[in-house]
């Protein structure tokens, strides 16, 4: 009877010892995995900022351009205006 109780206790250590690699090793792969996404999202966060660079730089220089034409559009009225009064 207590060699029936040993083997049982024995099937559930090792049970537990197969349990607890299996879950080691899972672990590992996914710490891996996790490594291997933040390297990812690194890479994104970079692609980004390099983006967001680009977009307000197009902006700032649509806001320039944009700008000039006021200039022009306002010069072009007052012009028109004097050359009214002169006729």
């Amino acid at each position: 009877m207590e060699l029936v109780k040993f083997k049982e206790l024995e099937e559930r250590i090792k049970g537990l010892v197969e349990e607890y690699n299996t879950l080691k090793k899972r672990t590992k792969e996914l710490e891996e995995l996790v490594a291997i996404k933040s390297g990812e999202l690194k890479e994104a966060n970079g692609k980004i900022a390099k983006l967001n660079e680009e977009r307000d730089s197009v902006r700032h220089k649509v806001d320039t351009l944009l700008d000039l034409l006021e200039d022009i559009n306002a010069s072009g009225q007052t012009s028109g205006l004097l050359f009214e009064k002169k006729v």
